[in-house]
Order: C-alpha cells, then structure tokens, then sequence
C-alpha cells in the first residue's frame, strides 16, 4: 500500500490524515497516510528516509521553504511561492515540489462559495509565504487590482514586484487604505492570538464586500467577527480551503480529483 505523510512540527493537530483517509474512501484508493513529527534542525533527513518507501507528502509549517530546497524539481506555481507544501515521488526516484495552497484558496473562493474574482478590487493582508502561494492563482482570476497590505511595507513591495508581470498588484500599509474593497482576504496570523489586523472599517461596504480568513477555528475567527460586526456581504474562514488545497495534492498523487464538499462538511459537523 502506497505510503504518504503529512511533515510539520507541531503536527499532532492536523486533519490531514483525516481528509485523505475520507478521500481515498470515496474515490477508491489504497493509500496509507499519517503525520510525521520531523525534527526542526533535520528535516531533509527526515524526508529523505521517508522518500525511500513512501510515495508523497504534504508539508507544512515550518517546513515549506526546505521542502522548495529538498525538490529535484518544482512546478511553476511552486517555483513563484517560494515554497512547497506538496511533495511527490516520481517513477525515476526524483521528488517533484508543488505549491497547491494557492489553488485551494481560489477554489474555495470561486466553487465553494460561488464568487468571481473576475475585476474584483482585493486586498490581502500579509505578505508572508501565504501571501506568496497566493498571488499567481488570485492573479490568473482577472482582478481589477491586488493590494498587499502589510505591517512592513517593504516587504509588500518586495512581493508586489516578484508578480508585477503577472497583472495589476501593489503594496501598501495597513493604514493608508480608506476606500472600500471588494474582497478583503486575511492572510495574517493574527486571528490565532485573537488579534486583528490594524485596518479601517470603511473598506468594507456593506452588503457587497466579501471577507475571507485562511485560518479557521471552532468559533468564528476574530477577523470573520469583525468582518460580520461591519456589515460584510459574506465572512468566511479557512477550512475550505484546507480541503481543497488537500485535493489538489490527491490528484498530483493519484490522478482522481475527490469530491471536496462531503469531506468540507463533515470537517465542520466535527467542528461544531
């Protein structure tokens, strides 16, 4: 049986074990996924052991940036991420790194919850390695514009000029917006301190702005709250886009795309 893993460190929290055990039932598969707990100061070694019988990997926090080094090869999205969070052995030994956060996080904007980003203004807060796995498949949607917003505006610009041939994206403050957007996605930790990015209210117009938060929890995040309180259209957490990310890893992996909505839902009876 095909062995596949999930790297992080912390790990025990994660659902992915989960989320493919309930894929590979539904679409027929024989796999055998679990977490792997990979030493900080080591985890090349870690893999590379693994690698001898097991057949892919997701990768997650604090790994993905090794797991771009540790590649043989990478795909493109994975090449302009910067980092990996898929792995995958192929038929001659070598490992391939992919980068599907992205192409979950678009997924669930645009299938999940049905909205077009198509000419869409949309701000994304952060610009950390979320941010970056982010930008190509946001940018392929055809937004009017992409504002990254960040703490250190330096570092938004950095990133605001790595996509700027990709279309039409920018950087800013978290201060210097006043204007409402029509997407506002939090890219930031701060909903897992209980904290809010410092943003204005009034760039959300109520009753049309569309908010969305990549992390996820038992209660509504303090973003999706805060979103909620100001009158936004729709305030959504992340763990769609876990799912989906998930399944683009299963289909690099097996070649079957799953259905992502049963698993989605019954992610969120657990929840509740």
């Amino acid at each position: 049986m095909d062995r596949y893993v999930v790297f992080g460190n912390p790990i025990g929290h994660s659902k992915s074990p989960l989320i493919h055990r309930m894929f590979a039932e539904q679409t027929g598969e024989l796999l055998d996924y679990s977490t792997m707990l990979a030493p900080l100061e080591d985890f090349t070694g870690c893999a590379r052991e693994f690698f001898h019988q097991g057949r892919g990997a997701n990768v997650t926090v604090p790994f993905k940036e090794d797991a771009y080094r540790l590649a043989d090869t990478l795909t493109e999205r994975a090449k302009r991420a910067g980092a990996v969070n898929t792995l995958s052995k192929l038929a001659d030994g070598t490992l391939l790194g992919d980068n599907t956060d992205g192409a979950g996080l678009v997924r669930d904007l645009t299938v999940n919850a049905g909205l077009s980003l198509n000419g869409k203004r949309i701000l994304l807060l952060g610009a950390g390695g979320a941010v970056r796995g982010a930008l190509e498949p946001l940018l392929a949607e055809r937004p009017s514009s992409l504002i990254i917003a960040n703490r250190t505006v330096e570092k938004a610009e950095l990133l605001a000029e790595s996509f700027d041939d990709l279309g039409p994206v920018s950087a800013s403050g978290f201060d210097w917006l006043r204007e409402p957007v029509g997407v506002i996605i939090n890219a930031t930790s701060a909903s897992l301190s209980g904290d809010l990015p410092p943003i204005a209210s009034s760039l959300i117009e109520p009753g049309r702005t569309f908010c969305y938060d990549m992390m996820y929890a038992r209660e509504s995040t303090p973003f999706c709250h805060w979103a909620t309180q100001h009158g936004a259209a729709v305030s959504m957490d992340g763990l769609g886009m876990l799912v989906e990310q998930a399944a683009e890893a299963f289909f690099l992996w097996r070649g079957v795309r799953p259905a992502s909505a049963p698993v989605l839902a019954e992610l969120r009876r657990q929840l509740a």
